[in-house]
């Protein structure tokens, strides 16, 4: 099914967007949990702020790159397809990683380390994605004039 790049791009969009939004509540939970443990650790605290730190630099990094790659890549697509929002690798990958988060998280219910560092990681990757989807807004990626 052919359609917009448009489309592509809110697609994309709603999925990166819609990650880091359920990253942000998860990891908040989580933290509330290891709190509910350790409200007096240091690690309580530190973990969240250790989170968003790798996150801004993973964004920089990383995140940054790959969203804007994406969106120059829906540009150059003819003949797009809805299911083009993203490279088969990237779709391959989210369906590994989604599950493997959710499992970290069950496993991590009621050990405090365990609850602050899945917290950190899954806190790290809601910040890299909400700061690198501003490439959205600053490449003008919802103003296309299809072909």
């Amino acid at each position: 099914m052919v359609v917009s790049q448009l489309t592509l791009m809110v697609i994309a969009a709603c999925v990166w967007y819609g990650g880091g939004i359920a990253l942000l509540f998860k990891s908040g939970s989580l933290v509330k949990g290891a709190h509910a443990i350790d409200s007096q650790s240091l690690w309580a605290y530190g973990a969240p702020l250790l989170g968003v730190i790798i996150g801004l630099v993973k964004a920089r990094f990383i995140f940054n790159h790959a969203c804007k790659k994406n969106i120059i890549r829906i540009r150059s697509l003819v003949n797009p397809r809805i299911w083009q929002f993203f490279r088969p690798g990237m779709l391959i990958f989210l369906a590994i990683i989604i599950p493997t988060g959710a499992w970290m998280s069950r496993a991590a219910a009621g050990n405090f380390g365990y609850l602050c560092l899945v917290a950190a990681v899954d806190l790290s990757i809601a910040t890299a994605l909400l700061t690198s989807s501003l490439a959205f807004w600053k490449m003008k990626a919802f103003s296309i004039n299809d072909r």
